[in-house]
């Protein structure tokens, strides 16, 4: 359901006219005086103003506030519900991310591991109608998220993400093969992995040259990112003074990474830092566009009633105040 509306939106110039109201009424009281002749003040010496002649303000605060209300019921408020029936090519997506010991390196922020998730992240916000998956590995695999449209359940399960789920290490291969098997029966015209890597293949029992055949077997196209600066980094080292970050070579198996994109029409990208990262995201998301047709449908509620009987009830308990506790001031 969308916010309020208005269906006679002109009507609200007419609120102009509360601030005049107000203006009339404080020069009215600065003028309002009574006579009566007296042959001296001492009478009057210790009287004092009771709480009516504070209070009786609140008649023209009640006038005013109703025909506000008055005015908003003429420019007909109302809320609107949505519908929207939709024909898209479909486009299914499966996140393999590794989140080895080695995505705790700090040349991003916070961390290769949290950055990736952050970004990913809005990359699965930015993508209402696709089914998404996610697969995580390091020295083994396995399914955090089937494909689902449901994505605030899929990014809760993004954020649960952590090094040390599973054992270390980098099965590349591994973390392929079981986004492959993830997404193979998928019917979607467009199946696709984007697989994102710091490291060097190092585990597993499928070679990743193996996995990328099956993935083209099954048409599936792989974007590879390889994740860490130019150089050196500061790595997690446990030592017995416990966990210490020390700079250590960079070192990706771009090689590998760039033949599973090539073999499977996809294509690979570094990332240096955040930004570039992003930008990979960025394009990648440009590259795997839905199309989508969408005809939108939309209802219509009226929501005078609940001002139009709020400025009743302000009108009578005005008439009732100024005839009752209010008479000998008005």
């Amino acid at each position: 359901m969308s916010g309020i509306t208005f269906a006679e939106p002109l009507f609200l110039y007419l609120l102009i006219a509360i601030p005049a109201m107000i203006a009339f009424y404080v020069i009215k009281q600065q003028k309002t005086t009574a006579s009566l002749r007296m042959p001296g003040l001492q009478p009057f010496e210790n009287s004092v103003k009771t709480f009516r002649h504070y209070l009786r303000h609140i008649l023209f605060a009640s006038r005013a506030l109703a025909v506000t209300l008055l005015i908003i019921v003429l420019a007909r408020p109302q809320t609107t519900d949505k519908f929207q029936d939709m024909s898209t090519e479909g486009i299914d997506i499966v996140l393999a991310l590794d989140i080895s010991g080695s995505m705790l390196a700090r040349d991003f922020r916070p961390d290769r591991l949290e950055a990736s998730k952050n970004v990913a992240t809005e990359f699965i916000s930015g993508r209402p109608y696709d089914r998404i998956g996610l697969v995580v590995f390091s020295g083994e695999s396995f399914t955090q998220c089937p494909l689902t449209t449901d994505h605030a359940v899929l990014i809760n399960l993004m954020r649960e993400i952590q090094s040390g789920m599973i054992e270390d290490g980098t099965a590349i291969g591994n973390g392929l093969a079981t986004a492959v098997n993830r997404i193979k029966d998928s019917e979607a015209k467009s199946k696709v992995i984007i697989l994102l890597t710091d490291g060097v293949n190092n585990r597993g029992e499928i070679a990743p040259a193996t996995a990328a055949g099956i993935a083209k077997t099954y048409g599936i196209r792989v974007y590879t990112i390889g994740v860490g600066t130019q150089g050196v980094a500061p790595y997690p080292v446990q030592t017995p003074y416990g966990m210490q970050y020390q700079d250590m070579q960079v070192e990706i198996d771009e090689g590998i990474l760039s033949d599973i994109a090539q073999t499977t029409g996809g294509k690979y990208f570094r990332a240096t830092d955040n930004n570039k990262l992003i930008q990979v995201y960025n394009e990648i998301d440009k590259l795997e566009k839905s199309k989508i047709d969408v005809r939108q449908l939309s209802r219509k509620y009226e929501k005078y009633l609940f001002p139009a009987l709020a400025a009743f009830c302000l009108l009578v308990i005005e008439v009732v105040m100024r005839n009752t506790i209010f008479r000998n001031l008005t």
